[in-house]
């Protein structure tokens, strides 16, 4: 398992962020906090490449992950 932080760039209000922790719960992840603010998503996951799917799917594709 991995901790990242993904950069979100058309995350802006928190409409989003109820759209994109609705989509990681539909996922089954967990340990997550989405952040308005700096516009990222710091997760711990085992499915990095299925979170990335699934944000692009909902039009919030990422920009760039960082690990941690």
């Amino acid at each position: 398992m991995g901790k990242f932080i993904l950069k979100v760039p058309d995350m802006s209000c928190k409409h989003c962020v109820m759209r994109i922790t609705k989509a990681l719960e539909e996922l089954g992840e967990k340990k997550f906090e989405v952040k308005l603010e700096s516009k990222t998503v710091e997760i711990e996951t085992e499915n990095l490449e299925n979170v990335k799917a699934k944000l692009s799917e909902i039009d919030y594709p990422i920009e760039s992950v960082e690990s941690l």
